[in-house]
């Protein structure tokens, strides 16, 4: 089999691929002459478009299966079928875990976990009776450290992360289930997390790499995990955070001894 980041003819569906980290995702598949769906709960002004293909919409809250099952089916009735899903759709505003409500704790672990596994039910069905395919789960590296203000968020992305690993055992070999643990994004709302340019700056001093990641460095990430050339990763998870933070002991360490 030759490796190749070809492809055209293959139909894709990206969970909230229209802004942030899923519109990278989704402007990368489409580069690479990919037919693309995707989703939310409103549709977007622009949709995204690369080198004219352009990607398919359908309203879709993620959070409700039935929904779920009517996107699937969508996308296989409008594209032709169903080779690649990725989980992208995701998030959480900041909350100290010790005043967070049980409702809003509860909507976070229906968007980062339990709607990631109705998508992945559905499209699973699809790839089975069909040629298969892969299902690349957006996990965060909230899900592996420590997350405070974001403690649900990071849960539930810890569960995604196992999730990931049991479906790939499940659902072998016609189905490859795998991971991205992302790191610090710089999207459209950066600002929200890490204030203004000169917040961000600072924010990007503490990666190895001296930047954010980019939208587009997941969605490439993502046509790695979809190709041939990973046909033998499943279950893992691949690490995308520019070498990870600095450990705060170090700078410690140097403070005490100046």
């Amino acid at each position: 089999m030759t490796a190749s980041l070809d492809f055209k003819g293959k139909s894709v569906l990206v969970t909230g691929g229209a802004r942030g980290v899923g519109r990278g995702i989704t402007e990368s598949f489409l580069a690479a002459g990919a037919q693309v769906m995707i989703c939310g709960r409103n549709e977007p002004e622009n949709l995204p478009g690369s080198d004219g293909n352009t990607a398919h919409f359908h309203p879709t809250d993620v959070r409700d299966p039935e929904q779920v099952n009517a996107l699937v089916d969508a996308t296989v009735k409008r594209l032709g079928s169903l080779d690649i899903l990725v989980n992208n759709a995701g998030g959480a505003p900041f909350a100290e875990a010790a005043t967070a409500s049980p409702r809003f704790s509860e909507k976070i672990v229906q968007l980062n976990l339990l709607a990631p596994l109705n998508c992945a039910q559905a499209a699973n069905r699809v790839m089975q009776d069909r040629q298969g395919g892969v299902i690349i789960n957006i996990a965060s590296v909230s899900g592996q450290r420590a997350s405070p203000g974001t403690a649900i968020y990071g849960a539930a992305k810890a569960g995604l992360l196992n999730l990931t690993r049991s479906l790939a055992v499940e659902w072998a070999p016609k189905v490859r289930v795998v991971a991205i643990t992302a790191g610090m994004i710089r999207t459209e709302q950066a600002h929200l997390h890490y204030g203004d340019d000169a917040g961000i700056a600072a924010v990007e001093k503490t990666v190895p790499l001296q930047r954010l990641g980019l939208p587009r460095d997941i969605g490439d990430t993502c046509l790695f995990l979809a190709s041939p050339m990973a046909s033998y990763i499943s279950g893992g998870s691949v690490i995308v955070d520019g070498g990870g933070e600095r450990p705060s002991f170090l700078d410690a360490a140097n403070a005490e001894q100046s």
